[in-house]
């Protein structure tokens, strides 16, 4: 069996919507299995078409970032995670969650699946390597 690394992201801003992407396509390449679930305010980086932005005085500088990214050939957040998802990143929305924000599963980015915390949990019971990311 794979090792296996889990992450919980409760926050949507730019460089947390990376962090995930980043850690679980390393974690994947390396042969390790990931799950990632995605929660409160997170759970809107998982909706078709956003767009994330960095947070409060920085949310001007998203731009510049995403422009050095791309003269660095680093991927950006769209393609970062299609990446995910060919490599097997599990990515799971918190059905709490939604019900709270009123976020419908059809708003969700398709491979994504709903998944309750204690789920979550028994997902995350003996991994490895665990990220709180928020």
């Amino acid at each position: 069996m794979a090792d296996k690394v889990v992450m919980v992201v409760s926050e949507g801003s730019f460089d947390k919507a990376l962090m995930p992407l980043i850690i679980g396509t390393t974690a994947a390449s390396m042969g390790m299995e990931v799950h990632v679930f995605y929660t409160f305010f997170g759970l809107k980086l998982l909706k078709k078409g956003v767009r994330p932005k960095l947070k409060g005085l920085m949310r001007p500088f998203t731009g510049m970032i995403q422009n050095k990214m791309k003269k660095l050939k680093v991927p950006g957040f769209d393609e970062m995670m299609q990446q995910s998802m060919d490599l097997g990143v599990n990515f799971y929305a918190c059905s709490t969650s939604m019900a709270l924000l009123g976020v419908k599963e059809s708003e969700l980015v398709d491979g994504v699946k709903v998944l309750g915390a204690s789920a979550f949990v028994d997902i995350a019971a003996g991994s490895k390597a665990s990220f709180f990311i928020g």
